[in-house]
């Protein structure tokens, strides 16, 4: 067998192979007392724009693309996730102290403003999650607001 037909037939099985290896899933149906939604007055059309463009990288509840079952896109995504939880988890929020919050939510209209979020890639798949400049509004009124009333507690 010719050695360019082995080494097609070694990577075959090794993509084959690593489909058995799936990361742990981020899907918790449970929205925990600590979620921002439970923690302050989040607009209906705001909770919506988070949960379609925010929560799948940062929180615990991820919805999952059909590609997100095969490897090695499963791992990518995945850590994704981890990093996106790690900067900021929405589930969370009500368990960070006032001036994480604070600076969470500062962090938030930054990115909005610098367009960083959601992320170009994720953008590419996930098309209803790029934000319209009316959407962009929204939220920086909303961060505004939920910031300054943050601001009184001090």
């Amino acid at each position: 067998m010719p050695y360019t037909k082995k080494i097609m037939i070694a990577l075959l099985l090794v993509c084959i192979g690593i489909q058995f290896i799936q990361p742990e899933r981020n899907q918790n149906e449970q929205v925990l007392p600590t979620d921002l939604s439970m923690v302050f007055s989040v607009p209906v059309s705001v909770l919506h724009i988070l949960q379609t463009s925010c929560y799948d990288c940062h929180s615990n509840k991820t919805h999952y693309p059909w590609y997100a079952s095969f490897q090695p896109g499963a791992w990518w995504m995945a850590s994704h996730i981890r990093q996106g939880k790690s900067n900021l988890n929405f589930s969370e929020f009500g368990a960070y102290s006032n001036r994480k919050q604070q600076g969470k939510l500062q962090a938030i209209a930054n990115s909005i403003k610098d367009q960083t979020m959601p992320l170009w890639s994720y953008n590419l798949l996930h098309t209803n999650a790029k934000l319209s400049p009316d959407e962009k509004v929204g939220l920086l009124d909303w961060v505004k607001t939920t910031k300054d009333s943050l601001s009184l507690k001090n």
